[in-house]
């Protein structure tokens, strides 16, 4: 049964990010604090859903290793249904029939997904590298945190899943990213990186999909502005 919660954001503070405990001991509820550095000023109130809704026992590989990264995602329901592509349950459904999963899930709204304990190795990167980091030559999963958000990338981007007729039938405003997405994705590696101290806040240690396995993975794709995330300056 999913579980969830409210989030108040007020005035760039992070004020209870509510997410299950990762221990493989108990699962039970931790409040982090977190300060989200704004580049913007942000609107006086955002409610900011949590739900906890973990995958079936096929994903729970248990991490022997510290997490040092997270690692960009998007998904869809495009391929089946272009017209109405997010659906939760459709993605979830995409999750079990191919075996895979993140640790986490943003949809369009800005609600969080929570799938998976941080405490197991999910089934989110597959064969890759990372330059600087050879012994993680496809072995990424078992040092990195997944974050999927539900998104759409360009034609191009999509063309190893359907046709060009076919993603002409994906209405506009379905294509991309969202900014509820990016706000919660901030707040969301906020609260990571709060329990990880390995994963740092820059480009080396947050990476898309693409970076890691370029020659078969487009996501998060052109559309993905990193600039929206904030990093930690030099």
């Amino acid at each position: 049964m999913m579980k969830k919660r409210g989030i108040l954001v007020k005035l760039g503070i992070l004020i209870g990010l509510i997410l299950t405990g990762c221990s493989d001991r108990n699962q039970e509820e931790m409040v982090v604090m977190a300060e989200v550095k704004k580049k913007t000023k942000p609107p006086a109130e955002v409610m900011i859903p949590v739900t906890k809704d973990f995958m079936p026992n096929m994903n729970f590989v248990p991490r022997s290793n510290i997490p040092t990264h997270i690692v960009l995602h998007f998904i869809s329901n495009a391929a089946n249904k272009p017209e109405n592509p997010y659906m939760y349950e459709d993605i979830r459904g995409v999750f079990i029939d191919y075996d895979v999963s993140p640790h986490y899930m943003i949809d369009r709204d800005g609600e969080i997904y929570f799938l998976l304990p941080e405490s197991r190795a999910a089934r989110h990167a597959g064969k890759g590298g990372i330059e600087g980091f050879p012994e993680y030559e496809d072995h990424l999963n078992k040092y990195s945190i997944g974050i999927e958000l539900m998104a759409i990338g360009t034609e191009e981007e999509m063309q190893l899943i359907m046709s060009p007729d076919h993603y002409r039938e994906i209405p506009a405003e379905h294509i991309g990213y969202t900014e509820a997405q990016y706000q919660a994705l901030n707040l969301l590696i906020d609260d990571i990186l709060a329990r990880n101290k390995q994963i740092k806040r820059d480009r080396v240690h947050i990476i898309g999909h693409d970076e890691y396995a370029p020659d078969r993975k487009t996501d998060p794709g052109d559309l993905f502005e990193w600039d929206k995330v904030f990093f930690t300056e030099e």
